[in-house]
């Protein structure tokens, strides 16, 4: 299968969070998403055509504990990730970032890939919760709609 479209999701990615500039942030490589699949096989999801991917989506399940000290800034993104005990049951799920190629907005894509991953977590952990950090008001709205979706709260740490 090619990857026409995987350089221009990196792109995207880059421009958007500026992940590679900001320390603080996840950085997704090898290493994160050995971690990530670590804490879930549905951290991570993707949806490709004959190009390559057209929409990532990135959800890291958690502790309340863990969320409430992101959401006020008393830790950084990395450290979520990296506080996040392992083989325990989650109770947050934090919506990380979710990515679609301009083209391919207005789809659906990432509500369908948000809520895969959801679904499969949530069978596992009792989630009580959503939190998101608030980059854009798309995001600000997705999570605003999944929160309804699946009846839950959803809180925000600003940008």
């Amino acid at each position: 299968m090619k990857n026409e479209n995987l350089e221009r999701m990196i792109r995207l990615a880059d421009e958007f969070f500026e992940a590679k500039s900001d320390p603080m942030q996840i950085s997704v490589g090898a290493e994160t998403m050995e971690l990530l699949r670590s804490i879930h096989p549905n951290t991570m999801g993707e949806i490709r055509n004959k190009k390559g991917p057209i929409a990532w989506a990135l959800v890291l399940p958690t502790t309340s504990t863990l969320m409430k000290a992101f959401i006020s800034k008393k830790i950084s993104e990395k450290d979520l990730l990296m506080k996040t005990p392992l083989k325990i049951k989650y109770d947050a799920l934090y919506l990380c970032s979710v990515l679609v190629l301009p083209e391919e907005r207005g789809k659906g894509l990432a509500k369908r890939l948000l809520r895969k991953s959801i679904k499969a977590i949530k069978r596992k952990h009792p989630i009580g919760c959503f939190f998101y950090w608030g980059f854009s008001r798309e995001g600000k709205g997705l999570a605003s709609v999944l929160g309804k979706e699946f009846d839950l709260p959803v809180y925000a740490r600003k940008a």
